[in-house]
């Protein structure tokens, strides 16, 4: 008696080691900028994949006779090429075989071939089309391309804002110039003139001389391919300088960190085209913001639903498929739909959204509101 005591609680202890090793554990990374001025837009996405991986560790799903176990890797790109290949390569070197992100296309376009080529499925914010131009099967993008926003902010433009004469700034980024790029072309084909085009860059915080040029030619609206940091102090020395043009931009601009760091600067007179659907017009979308602000005591961003939505279709195409093995788990996510809380979820060969909304927002009250879709 005294033995089977002592045996009872061991032989308990091995059966609870046995059922740990078990485990199936799948390793996922989320890059993207943690620190600087972007960190927001990174914490965000971030915090999305977080979401969706304690919700998936709850379930206990089983691939293979397994139970599986996510394990998020984090780790901060800095929205800067040379340390998101850092990054890729110490992902590479853990063991991720999925990762989320990263959010700029500048740090996406030379990750995508380490990611490749090591066998790992890479999801990714950047919009930049390049991203997906390499002929990489295991690189897919989550959001709507530049060609898509940007066409679709110059179309608004020309048709509902009825605009005649406009003026381009880039901060020369990949995402920045490819998303300005594609605005121009959209606006010429739309009739538009396009007046001039500046340059800055992702780090500067005066823009006066450019936005002098450009009020010299007697713009209606300037459109910025860049990020929020420099699109709001943008919006405020064109006020200053009684530049009395609309700020357009991309889904970057639509954040609200942009009414945050703009002030009484950034209201009616800015409007930017963001990918997706707005989520309180979804079935999911007021769920996944109350269960997002009860978890991180903040409203999601920009991508936090998409980063989820993602994370959630990789864990249904490995059920799918009875296997947690990226080429198998991607090759299958080409061909399958998920429907999701931002939307349906669907890629083509390329890697590519089949179909990605886009909705036109304004500001009021610092908070990004949807116009048009």
């Amino acid at each position: 008696m005294r033995l089977t005591r002592h045996l009872l609680p061991l032989a308990l202890a091995l059966c609870g080691a046995s059922a740990a090793a078990a485990d199936l554990v799948v390793k996922i990374g989320h890059s993207g900028p943690l620190s600087g001025a972007n960190a927001f837009a990174g914490k965000d996405d971030e915090n999305g994949t977080r979401l969706a991986i304690e919700e998936l560790n709850a379930k206990k799903l089983t691939v293979a006779g397994k139970t599986l176990k996510f394990e998020l890797l984090s780790e901060d790109d800095q929205g800067d090429p040379k340390a998101g290949v850092v990054v890729a390569q110490k992902f590479v070197d853990a063991g991720v075989k999925y990762v989320i992100g990263p959010y700029n296309s500048g740090v996406a376009i030379p990750a995508a071939r380490i990611y490749n080529d090591a066998g790992i499925v890479m999801s990714t914010i950047g919009t930049n089309p390049k991203i997906t131009q390499s002929g990489y099967k295991l690189v897919f993008r989550i959001s709507a391309s530049d060609t898509q926003v940007g066409a679709s902010m110059a179309t608004y433009a020309a048709k509902t804002l009825k605009l005649k004469n406009v003026g381009v700034i880039d901060d020369r980024t990949a995402f920045g110039q490819g998303v300005a790029d594609q605005f121009i072309k959209e606006a010429k084909a739309q009739g538009l003139n396009v007046a001039g085009r500046e340059f800055t860059n992702d780090k500067a915080t005066d823009f006066s001389t450019i936005l002098t040029a450009l009020k010299a030619k007697k713009v209606e609206a300037v459109f910025y391919g860049g990020y929020a940091p420099q699109g709001a102090p943008m919006a405020r020395q064109m006020k200053a300088l009684g530049l009395n043009a609309k700020l357009l931009g991309p889904d970057t601009l639509c954040t609200a960190e942009m009414g945050k760091l703009g002030g009484d600067a950034v209201g009616e007179n800015v409007l930017c085209a963001q990918g997706g659907t707005v989520l309180d017009k979804l079935a999911g979308g007021a769920a996944f913001k109350t269960k997002y602000k009860a978890r991180f005591k903040k409203d999601p961003d920009v991508y936090a639903a998409p980063c989820y939505d993602q994370v959630m279709f990789i864990a249904e195409a490995m059920k799918q498929v009875n296997s947690v093995e990226p080429a198998v788990v991607g090759a299958a996510m080409h061909s399958m739909s998920y429907k999701g809380v931002s939307g349906a979820i669907g890629f083509d060969e390329a890697g590519n959204m089949k179909t990605s909304a886009v909705t036109v927002y304004t500001f009021k009250n610092g908070e990004p509101v949807p116009l048009a879709q």
